[in-house]
């Protein structure tokens, strides 16, 4: 069983039809005490930072998914999710991450750029692996996935697995152990994007 972390920031539908279609059994978990029950966890989000964090710790979720991390069951963040994984991020700067992983999230600079850019940082864009990872699992470096996000995440590179370019090349998933993260959608990214799910389901 999946459970999908629901903090009223996610976009929980289109990833529970998702996995639902790759033929995972899947639920929307609500209650904290509900996400020790599942073998796996996805935390969705789209939105801001702060929120979220907020979310997070007024409904209890943000231990609950320390715990789970802990328990080293598999844990998949996915765009906002991936940022919430880290410590801070220059959207909120008072805000706190979960804080399992050592990173900061920085907005795109256009400044950094080698060519204008808009933010955010909107549509399909290449997947360029750095090293393998069971997350990728059938398919090949460069595979296009689908983006939505003004943020992104600079952190150790022992654990980044895959990077994109978007003015300047920046981090787009990473795996630590039991946790997992992708800054694109893999629920917006077709049958790309369910080869994701899937090798995640499997892991």
């Amino acid at each position: 069983m999946i459970g999908i972390v629901d903090y009223k920031m996610g976009n929980l539908a289109s990833l529970l039809n998702s996995l639902n279609k790759i033929g995972a059994e899947a639920k929307i978990v609500k209650e904290p005490s509900e996400l020790a029950l599942c073998d796996r966890a996805a935390l969705p989000g789209v939105g801001a930072f702060g929120d979220a964090a907020d979310h997070l710790k007024q409904s209890g979720m943000d231990k609950a998914i320390k715990e789970f991390a802990q328990s080293g069951k598999p844990l998949l963040g996915v765009c906002l999710g991936l940022q919430l994984l880290f410590e801070r991020s220059e959207e909120s700067p008072n805000a706190l991450g979960l804080g399992l992983l050592k990173g900061t999230i920085r907005r795109f600079d256009p400044l950094k750029a080698a060519h204008s850019i808009k933010i955010p940082h909107m549509g399909w864009n290449k997947t360029l692996f750095t090293r393998p990872s069971p997350l990728f699992s059938g398919l090949e470096s460069g595979v296009r996935l689908y983006f939505v996000h003004g943020y992104h995440v600079v952190c150790d590179e022992s654990v980044v697995i895959a990077r994109a370019f978007y003015g300047y090349e920046f981090v787009c998933a990473i795996e630590s152990g039991n946790i997992f993260a992708i800054q694109p959608h893999p629920e917006k990214s077709h049958d790309a994007g369910l080869r994701v799910l899937t090798n995640f389901a499997a892991t």
